[in-house]
């Protein structure tokens, strides 16, 4: 008999709170493993979806589990699956927008091509905040048709060119700074300078304020005499900085965006990158394969930002993505535990 499976799920759109209830049991298909939540993390994603439904994306099929940040154990194998067991720690990306992969939910499919071991001293709550960071910023610094950096390894040596994150303390900064620095990179970033050393403690050379007036002015400066590898973009309305700085530096005139570019001046190309497009590439096994375990198991890889867990069981999630919403939340992931 399949175990018991409940979920915090939207049962319509724009529906609030979330409603908790029971939930189909998954099944492992081809290529995937079901896996006992442990700890899911919560993303911007999560509450713009459920506050703006289909005026966000139109195709949604409700009732609808969200939560992409997924550790815990595995309890089931699919069909073609060689690298995981029944009983292994795990944290993963989960796919797609079907219920069957949503975090939010006691048991959840997931692909392996984005599922990466763990170490038993790894709690899952600090694993949990690792996933979407990892996969954003690696689809943006190593995909072909994007900055197409070197590729990350644990002993690095300095390649001599530097790239310029925006918005380090990010989730996806603070992973983009790692996987930088790990690939061979000199990193400036910015941040409000009460992260100014966390930055720095990710690996960042140097840290700027990005509220500052000079901003723009300090970065061509800082760039000058450098081989710029590209820029990447994490915050909406940081794009024309960045595009100018780029624009007037030595090397790669290319910027990644988590956002949507706009206005592009000419001599600088820009890209909106999404996490999801990893799995069909060399970048999936890159990170999730080749790199994380590694790095996760011999310590060279830090599971930041730290989470901030709400709480435990489902009834949580609402409280978080209601957090989260309301902003305030500065170099932490808001956590779930079940």
């Amino acid at each position: 008999m399949a175990p018991v499976n409940k979920a915090a799920s939207l049962s319509e759109p724009k529906a609030y709170p979330l409603k908790i209830d029971s939930s189909p049991y998954p099944t492992a298909g081809d290529g995937e493993i079901i896996v006992k939540v442990a700890a899911a993390a919560v993303n911007p994603m999560d509450w713009y979806i459920q506050l703006l439904g289909n005026d966000l994306f139109n195709w949604i099929q409700y009732p609808y589990i969200g939560g992409t940040d997924i550790a815990g154990t595995v309890v089931e194998v699919g069909p073609n699956v060689s690298k995981f067991k029944v009983g292994d720690r795990v944290v993963g990306l989960a796919g797609g927008f079907k219920p069957r992969f949503g975090g939010f939910q006691n048991y959840a499919a997931l692909e392996v091509k984005t599922v990466t071991p763990i170490p038993d001293d790894l709690g899952f709550a600090e694993a949990s905040v690792v996933p979407l960071g990892i996969a954003t910023a690696a689809c943006a610094l190593y995909q072909k048709d994007f900055l197409a950096l070197d590729h990350p390894s644990l002993n690095p040596k300095p390649n001599g060119k530097t790239l310029l994150i925006w918005a380090g303390a990010s989730s996806v900064g603070t992973n983009a700074i790692q996987l930088a620095v790990a690939s061979g990179y000199e990193v400036y970033t910015t941040s409000s300078p009460k992260n100014f050393d966390y930055c720095k403690q990710l690996g960042a050379a140097r840290v700027f304020d990005y509220h500052s007036p000079t901003i723009t002015q300090d970065l061509i400066e800082a760039f000058k005499g450098k081989t710029c590898a590209g820029g990447f973009v994490i915050h909406q309305g940081s794009e024309k900085i960045v595009f100018k700085v780029v624009r007037q530096s030595q090397g790669n005139k290319f910027v990644a965006c988590a956002v949507n570019p706009t206005n592009v001046p000419e001599g600088v190309q820009a890209k909106m990158v999404f996490a999801g497009t990893l799995r069909d590439n060399e970048v999936g096994p890159l990170i999730f394969d080749q790199f994380l375990p590694a790095a996760l198991s011999q310590k060279k890889y830090q599971c930041l930002p730290k989470p901030l867990v709400v709480g435990h069981g489902l009834e949580h999630v609402q409280v978080a993505l209601d957090k989260g919403k309301s902003g305030g939340v500065s170099a932490q992931k808001l956590v779930v535990t079940l």
